[in-house]
């Protein structure tokens, strides 16, 4: 079927079109254009990146000063253990539980029969965790009074690995035993900075 001039010229003109946009495609756009706007785009991330590090960089004076203005309100806090030296800290750490097992005696019998400190690795962060195993002969009423001060109180300590148990065998006047009671105690000192590092 013969097309009029009209339709030739039309399809004449839409083929020319199409290998006109083939061409362009082929030849112009993935080789030239293309390439140009992939540069176009990393350049303008660079630009954003680059605006991103310069306003961190801008804060980092007032950030520094903050974080030692934080470092200084950690240093005295009362949250933490008030001793530098880990030895020192166990011993003082046994001898809260001693005085506060004995601020309990009028509420029942209540008394440490044992205490021992652990030995912790000092690990390399800020804050150095030192753990005291305690044992207990306490009453009841005591005991409840004796493990809310510990925790309630400050510096903040943890207890953990706690077990307790009653003899079965009453006391001569027919009352029950006092608990024997186990439980590691534990708290943190500010741990100095190592050698040559920045705290």
């Amino acid at each position: 079927m013969r097309l009029k001039p009209a339709e030739s010229r039309v399809l004449a003109i839409l083929l020319a079109l199409l290998a006109l946009g083939l061409g362009y495609l082929l030849l112009v756009h993935w080789w030239f254009v293309a390439p140009q706007l992939g540069m176009a785009d990393q350049m303008q991330q660079l630009r954003d990146d680059e605006h991103r590090y310069a306003a961190i960089i801008a804060e980092r004076a007032d950030l520094q000063k903050r974080l030692a203005k934080l470092q200084q309100g950690q240093a005295a806090s009362s949250a933490l253990l008030a001793d530098s030296d880990p030895s020192t800290a166990s011993a003082n750490l046994m001898q809260h539980a001693v005085e506060v097992a004995a601020a309990h005696t009028g509420q029942g019998p209540c008394s440490v029969t044992q205490k021992m400190p652990v030995q912790s690795d000092p690990g390399d962060g800020p804050y150095r965790k030192v753990t005291v195993n305690i044992s207990l002969r306490c009453g009841m009423h005591a005991l409840a009074g004796v493990l809310y001060d510990l925790e309630q109180g400050t510096p903040y300590l943890f207890i953990d690995n706690f077990s307790a148990y009653r003899s079965p065998i009453r006391s001569p006047d027919g009352s029950m035993q006092p608990l024997q009671v186990q439980f590691s105690l534990s708290g943190y000192l500010r741990q100095p900075p190592a050698a040559g590092g920045k705290s």
